[in-house]
C-alpha cells in the first residue's frame, strides 16, 4: 500500500500486481530496499536478501544475475512508479485554478517527503549513477519527464513568469531543487552550508528560490 502523503493531490502511485512471480520480485525488492536503508547497499548479501524476504539465496540469483544487479531493478522499479505517478499528479484537472505559487510548493513538499521516506535507496542510486551508464540514462529520462509534464503546467501560467525562457527555466529550476535534495537529505548535509535543518523550512526555501527563478511574484497571490 502506497504512503500517505501530506498533500492529497501528491500521492506516490505503484503498479498494481497481479501475476506471483512479479509479487516475488517485489517482495525481494522491499527486501533489498528496506535491508539497504537500515545498513547501506555495500554492506548487505545475497543471503540478507533472501532470507528478509523468505525466500532461499537460489530464488534471488534466479531474478538477478548479482547483487548489482538488485540495485538496477531497484532503479527501474522507482523510475516506473515516478512516472506514473508524474502523470497522474500533474494532470491539469487536479490544478484546476491553482495558482504558480501553489503548485511549486506543493510539489516541492512532495520531493521533500519522498527523497526522506526512500533516502536509504536513493542515495545507493545516487551514487550508482555516477558510473553505471544504464542507471544515467534511467535517471535523466525520469528527470526530463517531470521537467516536461512540470512544464505543461505551468506554461499555461507563463503571463506571470517573468524569466525570459519559462521552458529552460522550469527544468533549470528543477535541478537546482532535486540537487538541493540530494546533499540535504540524501548525503545528510541538512543543517550544515546554509541549508536549512528542517524539512518544513526547506521545503519553504526551495519554493521561494524556484520562484523567484521562475520571477513569479508571490504578492501576486491566487492569480498568480
Amino acid at each position: 500500500m502506497s504512503p500517505t502523503y501530506s498533500n492529497p493531490r501528491f500521492q506516490w502511485i505503484c503498479p498494481a500486481q497481479q501475476a506471483r512471480s512479479q509479487q516475488t520480485l517485489e517482495r525481494l525488492l522491499d527486501s533489498a530496499e528496506a535491508l539497504i536503508a537500515d545498513k547501506g547497499f555495500h554492506d548487505v548479501t545475497v543471503a540478507d536478501i533472501a532470507a528478509r524476504a523468505g525466500f532461499s539465496v537460489g530464488a534471488v540469483y534466479a531474478r538477478f544475475h548479482d547483487k548489482n544487479g538488485v540495485l538496477h531493478c531497484l532503479q527501474d522499479r522507482f523510475v516506473k512508479e515516478a512516472y506514473l505517478t508524474t502523470d497522474v499528479v500533474f494532470d491539469p484537472d487536479r490544478w484546476e485554478g491553482a495558482s504558480i505559487t501553489e503548485i511549486v510548493s506543493e510539489l516541492i513538499v512532495f520531493l521533500v517527503e519522498i527523497h526522506r521516506e526512500r533516502c536509504g535507496v536513493l542515495r545507493e542510486l545516487m551514487v550508482g549513477t555516477r558510473s553505471e551508464p544504464p542507471m544515467i540514462e534511467r535517471k535523466e529520462g525520469l528527470v526530463a519527464h517531470v521537467s516536461e509534464r512540470l512544464c505543461a503546467l505551468l506554461l499555461p501560467r507563463a503571463a506571470r513568469i517573468s524569466h525570459e525562457d519559462p521552458v529552460a527555466a522550469v527544468g533549470f529550476g528543477l535541478r537546482l531543487v532535486l540537487g538541493t535534495l540530494e546533499q540535504a537529505i540524501l548525503f545528510g548535509e541538512g543543517g550544515v552550508f546554509g541549508i536549512p535543518a528542517s524539512d518544513d523550512k526547506l521545503a519553504a526555501e526551495l519554493a521561494r528560490a524556484f520562484l523567484a527563478y521562475l520571477g513569479v511574484d508571490e504578492r501576486l497571490g491566487a492569480a498568480a
